[in-house]
């Protein structure tokens, strides 16, 4: 199970990742969760270090990597 994490941002409440699937979770501000598929962990690293997690969203994975709404976890995660 995805484990997510407050963050600072005006943009995203909490992010969270698994490097074995790839896989980026993201609580945006307005109660919206995402998943984006097949981001490498330096890509998460980079978004967790950026001066502006918005900005770094934007830029490299909004529009860049699949993605759906996130539903919740499933009971056998």
């Amino acid at each position: 199970m995805i484990s997510l994490h407050p963050v600072e941002s005006s943009m995203l409440a909490a992010a969270g990742y698994d490097p074995a699937t790839q896989t980026l979770v993201v609580l945006f501000n307005n109660g919206k969760a995402y998943e984006y598929y097949q981001v490498p962990p330096e890509t998460y690293q980079g978004m967790l270090e950026a001066e502006s997690i918005g900005k770094f969203m934007r830029a490299n994975v909004i529009g860049v990597f699949d993605e759906s709404p996130f539903r919740g976890w499933k009971k056998n995660e």
